[in-house]
């Protein structure tokens, strides 16, 4: 990675963030074996030459899982490693151990890695510095040992990504202690992190494992650094990550003829760089983006997910490209920790999360008047919790509050803010944080203080908001104006989204800021039942605001259902299903019949049956299977899926969110090669 920080030995962890988090069972107990590291696991970068606890951070932020970077020598020429090439910071017990127990005694564990960026281009990785093949190995076996650590990271890039020399010598290294391990009943993977083109590795990365394959050396990950791209083209973060690891699947594929995809696609690891990399802003990954990656490594099945770096993971410097210590986005403190640790845990499961948004995100005011914003919060996953709000950072002359102040997740909150007319001009964030038992996350409003003549503004609002009828019926809302700043304008109103069947209107259609429009809402007996959001725009002078109105039809047309979901006609009607795909008698879930789907080589053994529902509507399919990676979802009008793996019967549940046309289609899958999976009790609530 192309890190250009101020502590430059260091910086090189910054982009080596590699693919794994290891497993360890005591620092120091040489004579047991490390506990395989989970088959998907989320492991974040720690920066060892901050001086921050690890275990610490790692308990503040959820995560179970570290990857710790780096380890390389302190001279060019030399065989001994160090943390951070610092001859003050040997691979001893004394060095990380103790927070490296605290880690695995919360259920987690860490992954050293060796190189980065600095050591990389100064001649001090390992393999690089040391000419001795053996001495490399015995670095390697050292650290294995004094952690008792079963995944050893190698972050190659730069100089170290030609330097034939030392490519050969690291990959000689890892076979020695690959033997050593086999012959001494340990458990030892290695991974390397390589940087990556949107469309696969560069010839340079591809070059080293394939000179792995020459010396019979195992790689159970190939990591991708998905950011740092330099490339000058326009980038949708996640989307790249997505490619490069579709391009390096197919490289590997022909590097590895034997392997099966799911097996390759179990070796891909993917590391992100939240918000704004080193490039700059047009290199930005998201929060957004980290939960968009992480449902497609769901899908895929791949290893490992990390980003760089844990420092990084808050929002305390937005607009600041490429920090060692905040994401240079707006952002709560561990958000992207948030998103992506549902991944260790084994694809597809989630705990319960909230997200916290403010809106507007700022305003401005003359000393002596007032604002407000709508604080509001969604469930990010799992299930709604009671969030208690608070409001901090209002300067002198400035009362902030909040009412109420706890709400459940998807409900919202009002920031109220009155200055004084002695309040200093200047720009003010107030952070609003929310709390409720999964933890926290943090939003900010700027507030903006102007002494003198304030320009006009104005603010609107439905009230109620959201509305529930029958198919037929009517429903009614006050869409309220008030001034938001400066004085009274004539605001021009309008209403859109309304669906076929559904008249909406607004009366009067231009008021003076302050007072109130009715808006009237009918719809017809055969409106299609569905939640329609309604924008209400006003205009005026200073330029426009946005509110909307929820309408929820009921009743109507009768949509179309999950059919023969338990298979108990005996057939497959109104099921289609690949060649192999059968109504079986055994095993079953409940009842006498269950589904049987065959993968082979060549397919996945999909059968599959399209159901109309109804449009715009939030459903959960559910289901029982049985079998090596079995796939639920749906696909069509609507795209969601999850999976599970194993010899009993397992419950998954797939919520979605139909189209404008109501249809999807649902589907039980395997995978290629991998053995019957079973199916039985589908359902659609």
């Amino acid at each position: 990675m192309r890190l250009h920080r101020s502590i430059q030995a260091l910086i090189s962890a910054g982009f080596t963030l590699a693919a794994s988090a290891g497993l360890v069972v005591g620092v120091g107990s040489a004579a047991h074996a490390a506990t395989p590291l989970p088959t998907h696991v989320f492991a974040p970068y720690f920066e060892a030459y901050s001086n921050d606890d690890p275990a610490a951070l790692a308990a503040q932020s959820g995560n179970k899982y570290l990857t710790m970077a780096f380890i390389q020598a302190a001279t060019k020429g030399s065989c001994t490693p160090y943390w951070n090439g610092q001859t003050s910071q040997p691979i001893a017990a004394s060095q990380f151990g103790a927070a490296i127990n605290t880690i695995r005694a919360g259920g987690g564990d860490v992954i050293p890695s060796f190189g980065g960026y600095a050591a990389d281009n100064g001649g001090t990785e390992i393999a690089d510095s040391c000419t001795d093949v053996n001495s490399i190995a015995a670095a390697y076996e050292n650290v294995i040992t004094t952690y008792g650590v079963s995944r050893i990271d190698l972050d190659t890039e730069d100089n170290s990504l030609t330097n034939t020399a030392g490519i050969d010598r690291r990959n000689k290294a890892i076979k020695v202690v690959e033997d050593w391990a086999a012959a001494n009943n340990r458990t030892v993977q290695f991974s390397y992190t390589l940087p990556t083109t949107t469309s696969g590795l560069a010839s340079s990365g591809l070059a080293v494992l394939k000179n792995a394959v020459t010396n019979n050396a195992r790689i159970d990950v190939v990591n991708l650094m998905t950011f740092d791209y330099y490339d000058g083209a326009s980038h949708e973060m996640a989307n790249d990550a997505e490619s490069a690891a579709a391009g390096t699947e197919a490289q590997l594929a022909k590097l590895y003829p034997t392997q099966t995809a799911a097996q390759l696609w179990g070796s891909i690891g993917v590391t992100l760089m939240p918000g704004i990399d080193d490039f700059g802003a047009g290199e930005t990954t998201t929060v957004a983006d980290a939960s968009t990656v992480l449902n497609w490594a769901n899908s895929k099945g791949i290893n490992t997910l990390s980003f760089w770096a844990l420092e990084r993971d808050n929002g305390g410097c937005v607009g600041t490209a490429g920090s060692d210590t905040c994401s240079g986005i707006a952002q709560g403190t561990w958000d992207f920790s948030h998103a992506l640790e549902p991944f260790t845990n084994g694809g597809g499961t989630q705990v319960n999360d909230f997200s916290l948004s403010a809106s507007p995100a700022a305003g401005s005011v003359a000393a002596g008047s007032s604002a407000s914003a709508t604080i509001g919060t969604a469930v990010a996953s799992g299930s709604a919790q009671s969030v208690a709000l608070t409001v901090t950072g209002a300067p002198a002359g400035v009362t902030a509050t909040l009412s109420p102040t706890s709400v459940t997740a998807g409900a919202a909150s009002t920031l109220s803010i009155a200055t004084s007319a002695t309040t200093t001009p200047g720009s003010y964030p107030l952070t609003i944080t929310g709390t409720a038992a999964s933890g926290s996350h943090t939003t900010t409003y700027t507030l903006t203080v102007t002494g003198g003549t304030t320009s006009n503004d104005f603010s609107l609002s439905a009230s109620p908001a959201a509305g529930s009828v029958a198919a037929g019926s009517s429903a009614s809302s006050t869409i309220g104006t008030a001034v938001a700043s400066g004085s009274a304008q004539n605001v021009a109103l309008t209403v859109t989204g309304a669906p076929a069947g559904v008249t909406a209107t607004l009366s009067p259609t231009s008021v003076t800021a302050g007072a109130a429009s009715t808006l009237s809402i009918a719809t017809s007996a055969t409106t299609t039942p569905g939640s329609y959001p309604l924008t209400i725009t006003g205009t005026a002078a200073s330029g426009s605001h946005t509110t909307t109105y929820t309408l929820t039809v009921t009743g109507g047309t009768t949509t179309g259902s999950l059919a023969n979901g338990g298979f108990e006609t005996g057939s497959l009607s109104p099921w289609t299903c690949q060649p192999g795909g059968a109504v079986v008698s055994t095993p079953v879930h409940s009842g006498s019949h269950a589904l049987q789907v065959s993968p082979t080589s060549s397919q996945t053994g999909e059968c599959d049956q399209t159901v109309t529902l109804a449009p715009n509507h939030a459903y959960t399919l559910t289901g029982w299977v049985q079998g090596s990676y079995a796939y639920l979802g749906v696909s069509g009008g609507a795209t969601a899926s999850t999976w599970a793996s194993g010899s009993g019967w397992t419950k998954l549940s797939v919520p979605f969110t139909t189209g404008a046309s109501g249809t999807v289609t649902i589907y039980l899958h395997g995978w290629y090669g991998q053995g019957n999976v079973f199916g039985d009790d589908f359902s659609i609530a």
